[in-house]
């Protein structure tokens, strides 16, 4: 048994006799052998000095705790992937000021888009592939994503690329336009800070 080392859920960290069973780490039904409860990095960490118990403490540390994780009402950034008539789907990139370090699907459902005139709003010229979003986390969603709204005035397009390739400058909540063909094009734009 070394000091650190990756582990998987089950594998023995160490004996009771010597270790305290930490974060990650539980005592297994024989009272003796400390298992990992997830996967992670194996640390032992030195008894407190004012402890009247010895014995030093093994956890594990997940490899994933420090990467950020949507949560519903937390704001997250994320790329439009696919815009289809009736939601988009966004992959999350941020959440708050977080970058997140596993992919986190996203889907702003027709009616998530805008606070107003809900039945009236059209897909095709809130979203395009490839625009980055500011949006409110609504909830977990299906298992395979997360459920966002662009729905309050601070949330929708941050930024976006013209078919010209420049980057668009918002002229109104419902336009941006590109400042090398002049060219207008609609979108849910997020009102600046």
């Amino acid at each position: 048994m070394g000091g650190e080392g990756v582990v998987t859920p089950g594998e023995v960290v160490g004996e009771s006799n010597q270790l305290i069973a930490g974060r990650g780490v539980y005592l297994a039904p024989n009272g003796r052998t400390l298992r990992a409860s997830l996967t992670g990095l194996r640390k032992i960490l030195p008894p407190p000095p004012d402890s009247s118990d010895q014995r030093s403490t093994v956890e594990v540390v997940g490899h994933k705790a420090h990467g950020a994780v949507p949560q519903p009402g937390s704001v997250v950034i994320a790329r439009v992937t696919k815009v289809m008539a009736r939601m988009a789907s966004a992959d999350i990139m941020c959440v708050e000021s977080k970058a997140v370090r596993e992919k986190f699907t996203g889907i702003i459902r027709q009616q998530d888009v805008r606070a107003t005139e809900i039945d009236k709003v059209d897909m095709y010229l809130s979203f395009r592939p490839g625009d980055i979003v500011r949006a409110l986390v609504l909830s977990l969603g299906d298992a395979r994503a997360y459920y966002l709204s662009t729905a309050k005035n601070e949330l929708g397009v941050v930024s976006a690329q013209s078919i010209a390739g420049a980057t668009m400058v918002p002229i109104s909540w419902t336009e941006m336009q590109c400042p090398l063909t002049g060219q207008v094009e609609r979108r849910k734009v997020a009102k600046a800070d």
